[in-house]
């Protein structure tokens, strides 16, 4: 068993004009001071990071990476969440992910996905010059807008949409193959990996890619009434990104699952800061640790109520609170008796 690292923040909720949000040099300094040894980097956050120059420059790189060393910080991963959601897009949704890409692509879906796919290739690229084995995104989404079976999905509608996001990702997880580096999909409601199924039916598609792993986060599954700790034990061999997020469910006689389009304030199923949801944590990191998980836990604070700042502190506690530093002998080892070789073969009369 290993360690699990952190704690660690996802910068993408916090990265804003506003000091000491607003440089790299000053948001590490700042998740330092609250208490975190890791971050999580946004790739689309300009403010924090050239993407095009950590892709082509390793000495970029290093030096970025130093940066944050002089702060007391490591980096964990990198994301292209916003980037991979650009990757697959339903046109109903064109409209509302245009602002997710760079504007001399927005209104050309054609060249916005061609877009999204050099900018996460860029970001396997530059995870691998950072040293990364891990990178966050997510898979985007053609057949979302039919997750309802009704009105009857045509017969082959969700197969076609499966094989073109296949064929979209092949070319994107042979460059992380080429640079060592696993792409984790976040399970995520609004992508067509939202589950444990439909994340499988894409598995299959690529031909089972050693690099096509997960990001788990308890947090959507419980809004999805699924067993997250089950979802541990199933995909322990894929989980290579974890995302410490809670969330919780109560549903009533007005609303469960799909919210009645209310705001997040006042949906059924809602994210909430560390401690303050439904997920049974000692139970998580239990999971992860006996799972052999050698990677980082990375506090993303998502929360309709709690102001982030207070969250992202109080992250970095539960966290520590909850990593469990592995033991090195059996806690029975007093009492051992000895035995072995000749001895077993005695004792089993033989």
């Amino acid at each position: 068993m290993k360690t699990i690292k952190g704690p660690a923040i996802f910068l993408g909720q916090f990265a804003s004009d506003r000091a000491p949000f607003d440089s790299w040099d000053a948001i590490t300094k700042w998740v330092a001071e609250m208490g975190y040894v890791g971050v999580q980097v946004p790739s689309w956050a300009d403010r924090l990071i050239d993407l095009s120059k950590a892709a082509s420059s390793k000495d970029y790189c290093d030096e970025f990476a130093g940066v944050a060393r002089e702060n007391g910080i490591e980096l964990a991963e990198l994301s292209s969440h916003l980037q991979g959601q650009l990757v697959a897009v339903h046109p109903a949704y064109d409209e509302c992910f245009d602002g997710f890409a760079a504007s001399k692509v927005r209104g050309n879906p054609k060249a916005r996905q061609e877009w999204a796919v050099d900018q996460v290739k860029m970001a396997i690229t530059a995870s691998k010059h950072l040293g990364m084995k891990a990178h966050g995104t997510f898979s985007g989404a053609l057949a979302w807008p039919y997750l309802y079976p009704w009105p009857q999905r045509p017969t082959g509608l969700i197969e076609t949409a499966f094989d073109e996001l296949a064929k979209r990702w092949m070319p994107i997880l042979e460059h992380a193959e080429d640079c060592g580096v696993d792409v984790c999909y976040e399970i995520h409601p609004g992508e067509d990996l939202h589950d444990g199924i439909t994340y499988e039916m894409f598995l299959e598609r690529t031909g089972n890619h050693a690099r096509a792993n997960m990001l788990y986060d308890p947090s959507h599954y419980v809004l999805q009434c699924l067993d997250y700790l089950d979802n541990i034990d199933i995909y322990k061999d894929r989980i290579k990104m974890f995302h410490v997020k809670d969330a919780e469910f109560n549903p009533t006689g007005r609303q469960g699952v799909y919210g009645g389009y209310q705001s997040w304030v006042n949906r059924a199923g809602r994210f909430r800061s560390l401690g303050d949801g439904q997920v049974d944590f000692g139970a998580v990191f239990s999971k992860m640790t006996a799972n052999d998980f050698a990677g980082w836990a990375v506090v993303e604070w998502e929360c309709a109520l709690k102001h982030p700042e207070d969250g992202a502190r109080e992250g970095a506690e539960f966290v520590k609170a909850h990593i469990i530093r592995v033991t090195e002998k059996a806690f029975d080892d007093f009492a051992t008796s000895g035995g072995g070789g000749a001895a077993n073969r005695r004792m089993l009369r033989l």
